[in-house]
């Protein structure tokens, strides 16, 4: 699903997920910094991000997407992406997101979260969208919530690959609604 907007309660601000694109490795950079990262085990190499950037363009299943206003000229505040996983025996969607520092606060992620949330259930590939944020990150288990999505409880999550954290296993079952 390309160009999904979603709006916002009473701030106004609207977000629209614009699908990744060969320029947008900048993004990467941008929050690849110790403290976008402190929660997924620090930032990672150049050559790191480049690969994952070629990952983001050609992504399938799912789909990786750059944040930007829907209002004010379209500026990007962020990413957003859902992409296929083996999840306790199932096949599943899991999302992740990041949001620059000077966006943050706003509801701007809880709104890209709804939106991804919808294009996944487009997709219609799998019943489950879930998000793995740190027990011990606040502001990404506020957007779960804000979001509509439900706390299953506690799980260790390897992220990046090597890096074990205690995660949140929140879920949203796209068959049912919200």
């Amino acid at each position: 699903m390309d160009g999904v907007d979603e709006r916002a309660g009473r701030a106004g601000e609207r977000v629209r997920l614009v699908p990744w694109a060969e320029g947008d490795l900048w993004l990467l950079r941008r929050t690849n910094s110790p403290e976008m990262t402190a929660h997924l085990g620090g930032p990672e190499t150049e050559e790191a991000l480049a690969a994952r950037h070629r990952r983001y363009a050609v992504l399938e299943p799912g789909r990786m997407y750059r944040v930007t206003l829907a209002d004010d000229g379209g500026e990007t505040v962020g990413s957003i992406g859902y992409w296929q996983r083996t999840w306790q025996g199932a096949e599943v969607w899991e999302t992740g997101w990041a949001v620059l520092p000077e966006f943050q606060g706003r509801g701007l992620a809880v709104r890209a979260a709804r939106a991804v949330r919808e294009a996944a259930r487009a997709d219609a590939a799998h019943r489950y969208l879930h998000a793995f944020p740190s027990v011990d990150h606040a502001a990404s288990n506020a957007v779960c919530r804000g979001a509509g999505f439900t706390l299953l409880g506690q799980t260790d999550f390897e992220y990046p690959k090597g890096h074990w954290i205690r995660s949140n296993d929140w879920r949203v079952d796209l068959e049912w609604g919200d």
